[in-house]
């Protein structure tokens, strides 16, 4: 539910996995076949993964991260992973990178650019996002909705991000 001034966009767990198949229908319907998804975590890795089940291709995982100053809502330095976590060796042939949107097109263009540079076995590689914000300056393969107002996107889960343990005892009891 996009807010009335446009600035927050609230979406429940339904709506969040209905636009994860909607994203592997484009994917389908593009004719594209790919050989792994390499999934950004943590935006990607729920999208990567209902994507991975839905082909029944293997997930790899990449860890990217610039959301970190208060819970999750400030973007700072970018950090991306030396390393692919892959069931399969070293990631190779055509490969569809999945994270959850394009904000400011930052974080994707320098892995992609970075996987271009280091992971020749790549032959093919293709992007794809639940969200394309307007700011972006980076236009995915595949996305499902275009956001031109450029709102903070409320995922279901991002509650999680400032529970702690000792909350979770006292929801419990245990």
């Amino acid at each position: 539910m996009l807010t009335e001034d446009g600035k927050h966009l609230y979406v429940s767990y339904d709506e969040y996995h209905n636009l994860i198949e909607k994203l592997a229908l484009k994917v389908y319907q593009s004719g594209w076949e790919f050989d792994t998804i390499l999934c950004l975590a943590r935006g990607g890795m729920r999208p990567g993964d209902i994507l991975s089940r839905i082909f029944d291709v293997p997930l790899a995982i990449m860890s990217t991260s610039s959301y970190r100053a208060e819970a999750g809502k400030q973007q700072g330095q970018l950090d991306i992973a030396r390393y692919i976590t892959t069931p399969r060796g070293e990631i190779a042939g055509k490969v569809l990178l999945v994270d959850d949107l394009a904000d400011s097109g930052v974080t994707l263009q320098a892995v992609i650019k970075m996987l271009k540079t280091n992971y020749a076995p790549i032959t093919e590689l293709r992007s794809a996002v639940i969200w394309t914000k307007q700011l972006s300056t980076f236009t995915p393969d595949y996305s499902v909705e275009f956001l031109p107002t450029n709102p903070w996107i409320h995922q279901p889960f991002e509650g999680y991000d400032a529970l702690r343990p000792a909350q979770l005892l006292e929801k419990w009891k245990l």
